[in-house]
């Protein structure tokens, strides 16, 4: 069966059609993009808070079950040049000093004798960090902080500004606490309730 001529226009878009549906897709896009780049960089820090509490919580599980002293450290690099840092995400948790020896794989009997170990590039290599009190926590045999130690670490973004810094900031930032007693806590510095389970405090 033949199609007349006037059926067969209607089958496709005429020029207008196709330059409207672009234009209105073009403006979707450009309104889509800054909140989806937003929802990537608070993925990001929310990723590098949790890796670095995770670390922690190795660490202090560990010291409990072998009841001795072990260490969490911040670290710049894994390579033999690496050294404490308040400003890495990269972790290593071990029995004995890792600076100088990041590069050695795990194990119970070399030097320094590593359980666990993190490099920041493998999730979130824009993230930026800031630990009061330097990069090394050490736990006893009972779960708590020896000595004087980080006690709070930052989570921000390269890219962007956090909203508890600056009302016009985009990345809602987080603070990791370490309490002398071996807790930690993951909270919100926007947040300002103090009944709110957010709450840094």
């Amino acid at each position: 069966m033949l199609i007349g001529k006037s059926n067969a226009r209607n089958l496709g878009f005429t020029v207008i059609e196709l330059v409207v549906t672009l234009a209105l897709f073009g403006v979707l896009l450009a309104l889509g993009i800054p909140a989806f780049t937003t929802f990537i960089q608070n993925t990001q820090i929310k990723n590098a808070a949790d890796n670095v509490l995770n670390g922690l919580t190795i660490a202090r599980a560990e010291a409990i079950h072998r009841n001795a002293p072990v260490r969490f450290q911040l670290v710049s690099n894994m390579t033999a040049t690496c050294e404490i840092s308040s400003t890495s995400a990269s972790w290593i948790v071990s029995l004995d000093d890792a600076a100088g020896q990041c590069e050695i794989a795990p194990s119970e009997t070399t030097a320094p004798r590593i359980i666990q170990k993190y490099a920041q590039q493998e999730s979130s290599p824009r993230v930026t960090i800031n630990a009061t009190g330097g990069g090394m926590v050490i736990f006893t045999g009972l779960g708590r902080v020896s000595g004087a130690g980080t006690t709070q670490i930052d989570f921000a973004h390269a890219n962007s500004v956090c909203e508890h810094v600056n009302a016009a900031g985009t990345s809602r930032c987080l603070r990791l606490l370490i309490g002398s007693g071996g807790g930690t806590k993951l909270c919100d510095p926007k947040v300002s309730s103090t009944t709110d389970p957010r709450h840094c405090s």
